[in-house]
């Protein structure tokens, strides 16, 4: 018999009372078989006493004893024999594998293994081979060990003697992290554009975020046996890593039931590996090794895939490529090796072990889009909120007496708090206070900054080592300088390679020493295979590595300020993002900024060992490259960054300069900010004195953040749209609004705020004294409580406008608020327009109200935009199913629009003589009744318009009686004429049939005879089934009805029929009875026009057509484009040319010809005579080799060419060439552009070019552009430009492109673009140019410009043959461009490059400078920008350049340039005495610098531009340059924009201004001057009678200087550009300005952007523009331009012949507006670009606009960023017509 149980085995008699439940239970229905088993274990003697024992489960209960009894080894055998051969529970066979006496039973109790979880494992089969089942078992224990080891309370030895340095404090405990799961997926970056957001926002629902718990991460969400993706992203130092290993150790204590099995990876040391490894060598080998049976055990984790948990820590931290896009889709093997980056895939995609959970972490970057398209559950990690703060400090200090003052010293300063959301950052304060507050100081004064932080927690580690014995923070920096530095470099050496672990032999022993002392490396083993693991090292922080990687370059001696601004990387980071150079930088620019800050000062030169001047220089260069970045365009995560870096500065100059370059607008959509982001943004907005607009749209904030924003004080507007926008929000923002006193305009929309939430916002709005505005659009407010509400908007005395759009107003408080805003004397606009109402579909706005200001002591009256006679009202129009609504608008006095949906059929007079307007629609009106409308409302003198939709919608659109007013001639007569109001008549979408249609217009035609209301302006009957008969009938009308002046037809899917009328003059008979009208011509007809589109036309059709049009008086334009017209057709259709005696245009476009019909085409010049010029567009004909003899054997008869586009056709090289044998004695303009062109059929050209004596200009590109361009002119044209842009040349081609061009002689110009030219191919390409009799402009554009030295671009220059006479370097446009001129015998080449090798290396310098003064003599134009100056070079440019005797333009950019330098510069300027343009923008230059360039400007007597902008010049400074100023009589220009100025120095300008009568151009845009400032200058401005450009955007000047302007503009007769952007302009200046523009016909480009200008003076404006024939540019955005002004805007722009760009953005247009913009583009010809980018435009706007660009050529694009139109429907448009861009 065994021996009984030992003490040390009481573990196995707790394990046996454990199981035995469950086995008696299990045995009772097998009791033979364990009678028949007990014979093997125990004595026959035994069991004979148990046949009397019938109860199956007694006898079992005592067998069962009987084997306990019998020892350990009896038991342990029975138990294996039992799990052989039973099919046991699986929880009970663990049980018996357990008691079986291997391992450490307690220590298995204590895991809390999950039974529940093995139970659902498929269960083993009886003769199993118990390995197989018992070394899953025990590999699980394994892994509870090692986890427990690594990552839980017990930890390797060794460990504890860290404890009270580890920065990550594996100490504490672990405090709960704020997670948010995200239901809208934000860490795609689009690559197509720039910019955040999509085509339409996503609802913000879609996008809202919930709080989850840790536990919630890993409840399934996917079917069984699929695996799941968790992504957990978050921004650095919000405790990813920690998280992991916190879940690995809740895993090991049972905490997660639901796995068997948790394998953590790191992605740094994932990094490490060079080879490829399978599955089961990434579990095994590098996380932890079975003791036995792997095969046993890697099956069991294949065949219980679901009970596994892989985490991969820190993606953003892998180094290698994840891009697995165009890897297999077959099903890996499990023996076959691969890259980590391809093991990570396929787990994702389930191709490896499916149905397993994979939690990946990262900061947030591009994802690949395998793990985009897998991902189950996206989380972001917010960190820590204010609570769990407080938590985590409590505890950190919870055995000091200070505990409750450091917890309230963090809540007291909302920086500090900010900063401490941020698990990491909040460790780093807490060891800064604990170390501040031990030292009982009573005053703690804790560092600003984060890099301040870090510095002051790396002086306490060292101090806390070596105590206070060592002396200050000096003496402490000295002793460990050489570690530090020797840290620094481990620190930027890993960087730069991509490498985050160490071994040994990377770290010196010194530095090791140092850092693990201190706590700031971390060690661990590393395992790259499965032999024995190294040891591995690492920064405990990827921010502390950042750290002291900028800290290396900012203290190193071998980084000079090249190599700093180009480590300085956030502007490469942010163009080329997805480039690994740059993912492991997330912090690093922003502790560079940091430590560009004075407070670091000190420490830099402590551990530089270097003078303050040199620490300042390269934080000089830091400070300069941070100001570049903001000048760029930046989206909002960028505009963040940006910000973040400005506050580590904690400079308030480079945060003034960079708010002035954002134009004090911060535009945030669709990411989520944190308080420490609002902290930062807040800094720079409050640094300056500009009032700023910010705007939230969709974006994730805490509450906390609002409480960042109310210390803000420069806020004039600001915009929340988010549907997390609830009470609870509102609440909040309430709180911040009370410390904006300059807020002028509240937006809260899109969200989810109810009546008590707009009534705390409203309550705290009263205490705003300057808000104008506010806007609470689609919202939850249902019925607010109106008394109360309109009694608080009574106290704004300047509120102007209520918007409760889209809201769940009922029509009962609609009309409590409407009359409400009546009785309220300030509020002047109420809006409320609904979208889904069962009864009310719309209820609008009350009118634009305002005081009369002219006039005092005056009783106040109310004027409406829409009449000329004052009168009081509101507007308000209602849709409503009702059967009476006029006794109820009778009841109204006070309505002047009214608008019913009712079931009338009849007309009443009474109705229309009431109202300005009257709706009547969706009543049943037949044909007959629409026709008895017509008719009826001649009788009516007020109709202004009559519209039919749909054959059930009239409306009539009326105007009050306006005054007639008689010249001097007409007074005596009895007749009297007025111009004729502008009348309107539409019948669209009203399903007439032709009968119908003809009916109709021969109403219309009687009308228009005998009713001259109706004939000054347009007829439309679109949409109504016409035939190709009514086209005929239509055109025949031309000659019966001379007033008709246009017939547009399209029988296309939407129909058109639009006529226009010339304007009449209506005779008003004084009779007081009766009235009588007679139409006379207004003006003769100059030319009528017929267009027909969209209609397949046959030869027998043609001829009908043309036989009618033939009759038809003055037709001068005849456009048949984008019809369907056979080469019959055409024929005939130019056979009748002869017979249009008035025809000056013949139109085709849009219509595929055959190669026959083309050349019909051409030959028509023969047919005619009239005809003097044929313009010839033949892109997409498939024109080949085959065609092209027979059509240029046409061309070159024909003289009168005057374009050829072949564009997108088959020419080829061969094609080209035929071409160019043919036309090279044809004046003409020919598009050759997407024709297979090669490299060698370029050259062709180029031979051709440089050998004609008639090619003026060639321009080749062969991008995705594939453009060519050649111009043929007759010989006295002396141009000849060779244009070349991306050709990607090789070496060989370049060769011969030389040889070719030494042969050309005439070249005026030749500009290189990107064409692979190295700078010896630019040396040889210079020396090749020397054939030219006249001067030559060459410009070369490489990437290597903006990297060489100005030293090496000037050795390139001279090598050009000829005298310079311009040198431009752009290094931001890597552009270098030299003018030369060619004397009269030319110095061989061969003998000058013979000469300089002469030259000795001693005289290498002197030589050269003699080399550039020789070659510069002549020099005229010296322009540099963005270039870095040495001393020598800036010695040179003084000492050798700027004395030239020809020098008349000097410019100098944005460049770098040590202070002395600058002083030298400008002390050279002296000798500058021809100079005429001086250009020293972006400078910085100071107002100390101001007296010596004052000095200069009297030695340049000739000077006519000075150019200043973006300096630091003060009052004093522009008061010293004013009195240099008067002595300039010659200036035609001034540019001192965005400098500093206020109105001393302002007024001392005006004054000057007075004298300067040949001032041609003035820039003051963005100084700080008021409106007094502004007055003078405007009074000075009215003499300046040449003044040609006038820029004053973005100074605030109001309306008083506005109206000022107003009148000063008439005496501006030769005004071309005119801006004024954000210059707080409000309705009454706007007004004042937009009449008085008129008298400035020469206009060109006109800026009022940003401007609250009202419909008034939007009105006003549109009334000017057809004064404005040269007007190419006109600047709208965020204007307040609604739908309403839309339609006389449209008007307006239709009469500006030269309009180019539009630009409508962020207004308030709709799908009504985008229709009227739409219809209006036709007319414009030349129209390039419209922008209404952040409007309300959706499906029909979006539409209409893509219908009417396709008969719009010329336009290039039309941007629609930013509007409500679906993302299916934006791509469909885009797909039809790429030009159409909603992203």
């Amino acid at each position: 018999m065994q021996p009984p149980f030992q003490d040390d085995d009481l573990d196995l008699e707790a394990a046996i009372a454990c199981a035995r439940p469950q086995l008696l239970e299990f045995l009772s229905h097998h009791p033979n078989w364990l009678l028949t088993t007990s014979r093997r274990f125990l004595p026959g003697m035994v069991l004979n006493g148990l046949d009397g024992i019938t109860d199956h489960k007694g006898k079992v209960s005592v067998l069962l004893d009987l084997l306990e009894k019998a020892g350990p080894a009896t038991w342990k055998q029975f138990a294996q024999t039992l799990c052989m051969e039973c099919n046991l529970p699986l929880d009970l066979e663990i049980l018996l594998l357990s008691s079986a006496g291997e391992g450490n039973l307690s220590q298995k109790q204590e895991a809390h293994t999950d039974v529940s979880a093995w139970s659902s494992v498929p269960k083993g089969k009886a003769g199993t081979d118990p390995g197989v089942l018992y070394s899953p078992v025990k590999y699980q224990h394994l892994l509870i060990d090692s986890i427990r080891q690594r990552y839980g309370s017990r930890r390797a030895a060794g460990a504890a003697a860290q404890e009270q340095t580890q920065p990550l404090a594996f100490n504490q405990a672990f405090v709960n992290l704020v997670i948010q799961q995200s239901k809208a997926s934000r860490l795609k970056e689009r690559t197509d554009k720039p910019r955040e957001g999509v085509a339409s926002a996503p609802k913000p629902e879609e996008c809202a975020d919930t709080a989850m718990k840790v536990s919630d991460l890993f409840r399934s969400v996917v079917p069984s046996g699929t695996t799941k993706v968790i992504f957990l992203f978050g921004k650095p130092g919000t405790g990813k890593t920690m998280l992991t290993h916190w879940i690995c150790q809740k895993w090991a204590e049972g905490a997660l039931p639901q796995f068997l099995f948790t394998f953590l990876f790191e992605f740094r040391q994932l990094n490490l590996l060079k080879r490829k490894l399978t599955l089961k060598e990434l579990l095994f080998d590098l996380f932890l090794q079975p003791e036995d049976s792997p095969d046993a055990v890697f099956q069991y984790l294949l065949e219980n895939a679901s009970h596994t948990l892989i985490i991969f820590d820190g993606l953003d931290e892998f180094a290698a490529n994840m891009d697995m896009s165009s890897s297999s889709n077959g099903r890996p093997t499990l023996t076959s090796p691969m890259s980590i980056s391809k093991l990570f895939a396929d787990l994702c995609r389930g191709k490896l072990l499916p149905g397993c959970t994979v939690l990946v972490t990262s900061r947030p970057k591009r994802l690949p889009d395998f793990l985009l398209n897998t991902v189950d559950l996206l989380a972001e990690l917010w960190g820590f909120d204010n609570e769990k703060v407080e938590e985590y400090v409590s505890h950190y200090f919870h055995q000091y007496s200070f505990k409750e003052q450091a917890i309230a010293h963090l809540k007291n300063n909302t920086k500090l708090l900010s900063m401490c959301l941020i698990p990491a950052l909040c460790y780093v304060v807490c060891i800064c206070l604990e170390y501040l507050l031990l030292k009982h100081q009573m005053s703690v004064e804790l560092p600003q900054t984060m890099t301040q932080f870090y510095i002051k927690m790396l002086l306490i580690f060292i101090n806390k080592q070596q105590g206070e014995h060592v002396g200050g923070e000096e003496a402490q920096l000295n002793c460990n300088r050489k570690a530090i530095l020797g840290l620094c470099d481990l620190a930027l050496k890993g960087l730069e390679d991509k490498k985050l672990v160490f071994y040994v032999g990377d770290i010196p022993e010194h530095v090791k020493e140092f850092a693990s002392l201190h706590g700031l490396l971390t060690v661990f083993e590393v395992k790259t295979n499965g032999t024995c693991p190294e040891a591995g090292y690492a920064f405990v922080h990827l921010s502390l590595q950042e750290f002291f990687a900028a800290l290396c370059l900012m203290i190193s001696k071998r980084v000079d300020k090249n190599y700093l601004k180009k480590k300085f990387s956030l502007k490469s980071k942010w163009t080329l993002k997805n480039e690994a150079k740059t993912e492991f930088m997330e912090s690093f620019h922003i502790f560079l900024s940091g430590l560009s800050s004075k407070e670091c000062r000190t420490f830099l030169m402590l551990l530089a060992e270097q003078d303050e001047a040199w620490v300042q220089d390269k934080q000089d260069t830091i400070l300069q490259s941070l100001k570049k970045l903001a000048a760029t365009h930046l989206t909002g995560p960028k505009v963040i960054e940006l910000c973040h870096c400005t506050f580590e500065t904690q400079d308030l100059k480079v945060a003034q300069h960079i708010g002035s370059l954002l134009n004090f607008k911060y535009e945030f959509k669709n990411f989520r900010l944190t308080p420490l982001d609002m902290s930062a943004l807040v800094f720079v907005m409050n640094s300056g004195q500009h009032l700023t607009y910010l705007d939230f749209a969709g974006c994730l904030m805490d509450i906390d953040c609002l409480e960042v924003l109310a210390s803000c004080e420069n806020v004039e507007h600001l915009s929340f749209r988010s549907r997390r926008c609830g009470d609870d929000f509102a609440a909040a923002l309430s709180k911040s609004l009370r410390g904006m006193g300059s807020l002028k305009k509240l937006e809260l929309t899109g969200g989810s705020m109810t009546a008590e939430g707009m009534t705390n916002l409203v309550q705290a709005s009263s205490q705003c004294l300057q808000l104008e505005e506010i806007n609470l659009q689609d919202n939850r407010i249902r019925d607010p409580e109106v008394k109360r509400v309109m009694d608080l908007f009574s106290r704004m005395e300047k509120l102007k406008k209520i918007d409760l759009s889209s809201n769940d107003l009922s029509l009962n408080a609609v009309l409590l608020l409407a009359k409400e805003v009546v009785m309220c004397q300030n509020a002047t606009e109420l809006c409320v327009r609904y979208q889904s109402m069962p009864n009310i579909l719309l209820v609008c706005r009350s009118l634009h109200l305002r005081w009369e200001e002219k006039k005092e002591h005056v009783t106040p009256t109310r004027h409406c935009p829409f009449i000329k006679t004052p009168s009081s009202g509101v507007v308000l129009c209602v849709f409503h199913h009702a059967t009476s609504e006029v006794n109820w608008v009778q009841a109204c006095s006070t309505l002047m629009i009214i608008s019913t949906r009712t079931v009338l059929c009849d007309f009443s007079d009474q109705l229309i003589a009431f109202f300005i307007f009257l709706s009547l629609s969706q009543n049943h009106l037949s044909v007959n009744g629409i026709c008895s409308l017509l008719k009826s409302v001649n009788t009516c003198q007020k109709v202004v318009e009559v519209q039919v939709f749909y054959l059930c919608l009239v409306l009539c659109s009326l105007t009050r009686e306006e005054p007639v007013f008689f010249t001097d001639d007409q007074q005596n007569g009895d007749e009297k004429q007025t111009p004729s109001a502008s009348k309107k008549i539409r019948l669209t979408d009203s399903c007439f049939q032709a009968s119908d249609l003809e009916k109709l217009f021969l109403l219309n035609s009687y009308v228009l005879l005998a009713a001259t209301d109706f004939i000054s302006s347009s007829c439309r009957l679109n949409d109504n089934q016409i035939s190709l008969n009514s086209v005929f009938f239509l055109a025949q009308s031309l000659s019966t009805l001379e007033h008709i002046k246009t017939m547009n037809l399209s029988l296309g899917h939407m129909q058109v029929v639009h006529l226009t009328f010339w304007d009449r003059v209506r005779v008003r008979s004084t009779s007081r009875w009766r009235s009588r009208f007679l139409a006379h011509p207004k003006h003769e007809a100059k030319g009528r026009c017929f267009r027909l589109k969209d209609c397949r036309v046959g030869p027998e059709e043609v001829t009908r057509l043309c036989h009618i049009l033939a009759q038809c008086p003055h037709l001068t334009e005849i456009d048949l484009s984008g019809n369907s017209l056979s080469d019959q057709s055409i024929e005939r259709l130019l056979s009748f040319l002869p017979y249009f005696c008035h025809l000056t245009l013949l139109s085709i476009r849009n219509t595929t010809f055959s190669p026959r019909c083309m050349v019909l085409l051409i030959n028509s010049v023969n047919l005619c005579e009239r005809i003097r010029m044929v313009e010839v567009r033949l892109t997409d004909c498939a024109i080949g080799q085959g065609q092209i003899d027979e059509l240029c054997r046409v061309l070159e008869q024909h003289g009168w060419l005057a374009e050829v586009d072949l564009s997108r056709n088959q020419l080829g090289d061969e094609g080209l060439r035929c071409l160019l044998d043919h036309l090279h004695q044809v004046p003409v303009t020919c598009s050759l552009n997407h024709n297979r062109i090669s490299q060698d059929g370029v050259l062709h050209l180029i031979n051709a070019f440089a050998t004609s004596g008639n090619t003026t200009e060639v321009q080749v590109s062969l991008c995705s552009k594939a453009t060519l361009i050649i111009k043929l002119t007759s010989r006295d044209d002396r141009r000849k430009i060779l244009r070349l842009s991306e050709c990607n040349f090789q070496p060989e081609h370049l060769e011969k492109l030389c040889l070719l061009l030494e042969k050309c002689t005439g070249l005026t110009e030749y500009i290189s673009s990107n064409n692979n030219m190295t700078v010896q191919a630019a040396e040889r390409l210079l020396h090749s140019l020397r054939k030219n009799p006249g001067p030559l402009k060459i410009s070369i554009e490489e990437p290597w410009v903006g990297e060489e030295s100005i030293t090496n671009l000037l050795e390139l220059a001279v090598q050009a043959c000829g005298n310079i006479t311009e040198i431009m370097i752009r290094k931001d446009k890597t552009l270098f461009q030299l003018g030369v001129k060619f004397p009269h015998c030319l110095e061989k080449v061969e003998s000058v490059v013979s000469r300089l090798h002469l030259y000795k290396p001693g005289f290498k310098d002197a030589c050269f400078y003699q080399r550039v003064r020789e070659k510069c003599a002549q020099l005229q134009e010296l322009t540099w920008s963005h270039v870095e100056l040495h001393n020598d070079e800036a010695e040179m440019l003084v000492r050798i350049l700027l004395p030239l005797p020809e020098l008349k333009k000097f410019g100098l950019t944005s460049s770098s340039i040590m202070p002395t330098g600058i002083d030298y510069l400008i002390t050279g300027l002296q000798n500058c005495q021809a100079i005429e343009e001086l250009n020293l923008g972006y400078m910085e230059l100071s107002s100390a610098a101001i007296p010596k360039l004052v000095l200069g400007f009297r030695e340049m007597p000739s000077l006519k531009r000075l150019i200043l902008n973006h300096n630091n010049i003060s009052n004093d400074g522009c008061s010293r340059l004013t009195e240099a100023l008067r002595n300039m009589h010659y200036m035609e220009e001034i540019n001192l924009s965005h400098n500093n100025i206020g109105d001393p120095g302002l007024m001392n300008l005006a004054a000057v201004l007075l004298e300067m009568q040949n001032l041609k151009r003035i820039d003051l845009s963005g100084n700080s001057p008021s409106p007094a400032g502004g007055e003078k200058l405007m009074e000075a401005l009215a003499y300046c009678k040449h003044i040609e450009e006038l820029l004053l955007s973005r100074n605030v000047f109001g309306d008083r200087t506005a109206v000022k302007l107003a009148l000063c503009l008439p005496h501006m007769t030769n005004l071309r550009v005119l801006h004024l952007q954000n210059n707080n302009i409000g309705p009454a200046g706007g007004i004042e300005l937009a009449r008085a523009l008129v008298e400035c016909v020469l206009l060109e480009e006109i800026s009022l952007s940003e401007n609250d200008l009202g419909e008034g003076s939007i009105h006003a404006l549109s009334k000017g523009l057809p004064c404005f024939e040269h007007l190419r540019k006109i600047d709208l955005k965020l204007c307040g331009v609604t739908d309403d002004a839309s339609k006389s805007l449209s008007h307006g722009f239709r009469q500006c012949p030269s309009m180019e760009e539009i630009i409508l953005s962020w207004n308030a247009l709709g799908d009504g507006g985008a229709r009227e913009l739409a219809s209006a583009l036709p007319g414009m010809e030349k129209l390039k670009m419209l922008d209404l980018e952040k409007n309300r435009i959706g499906t029909r706007g979006a539409t209409k606009l893509a219908k009417e660009l396709a008969k719009c050529p010329e336009i290039q694009f039309i941007r629609l960023w930013d509007n409500p139109v679906p993302r299916d429907l934006a791509e469909n448009l885009t797909s039809q017509d790429p030009r159409l861009c909603f992203y």
